[in-house]
């Protein structure tokens, strides 16, 4: 008798893992916003290192070679576009980064006349200290940091945040459109504070702020920062 064996092959596993990413939408004339682009390096370089990068041609109408141009001089400056959005599919030629398509949208206003039900906040809550090189994202709600923020060390949440020590590293909040986060600190040595996309860097910052308890918040579209006593 010939026994037959017979072998298995391992089957393939595919697992989702989200990231937070940064939306570029660049406007005309593109020299000018190219500059601003510069200017952010400026006051802190490498901040989009090794950082998902969407670029949203919808407000430009760009040829192929225009965009090819987009994208080189990005990544000359260390930001690398994995993806594409309102561009027309005709011009979505081969050498290009790819079309994405379903992002979630930032803010959605209800047309219902009702009030929407209310859904109970999430929150992160950390209780060591954040240090240097660590990089803590929450999208879902507020994050409450117990300890400190070290020097290059960065946190992302949906909501609002909260640090009971001293705010050394980077504090981005309200990341999904909540332009009414806000960002607490007990001590105040940011290199970063941003919500909504808004934000400033140390060298913006009052220098009669450092090293107090301080708040940031939304203003229209101007971001404050205040100290708390």
């Amino acid at each position: 008798m010939t026994e037959i064996v017979e072998q298995s092959r391992p089957l393939a596993r595919f697992r989702g893992r989200s990231y937070v990413a940064f939306m570029f939408k660049p406007m005309v004339p593109i020299v000018d916003w190219i500059a601003e682009i510069d200017a952010t390096l400026e006051h802190s370089a490498g901040f989009f290192a090794g950082r998902p990068v969407v670029l949203d041609l919808s407000a430009v109408d760009l040829s192929h070679s225009a965009i090819v141009h987009l994208i080189d001089s990005l990544e000359t400056r260390g930001i690398r576009v994995l993806g594409l959005e309102g561009l027309d599919e005709a011009k979505a030629v081969p050498g290009l980064p790819p079309l994405l398509t379903g992002g979630r949208q930032c803010v959605i206003e209800s047309q219902v006349a009702e009030p929407a039900p209310i859904k109970p906040v999430k929150s992160l809550l950390l209780e060591a200290p954040v240090r240097s090189g660590q990089s803590i994202v929450f999208t879902d709600g507020d994050v409450t940091v117990l300890g400190s923020v070290g020097s290059g060390a960065e946190i992302v949440a949906g909501g609002s945040i909260h640090i009971y020590g001293t705010l050394r590293g980077r504090a981005m909040a309200g990341v999904n459109g909540n332009s009414s986060a806000r960002i607490y600190c007990h001590k105040l040595e940011a290199e970063l504070l941003a919500i909504d996309g808004y934000y400033q860097t140390v060298e913006d910052m009052d220098v009669t702020l450092r090293n107090r308890p301080a708040q940031a918040w939304l203003d229209g579209d101007v971001m404050k920062i205040t100290a708390l006593n």
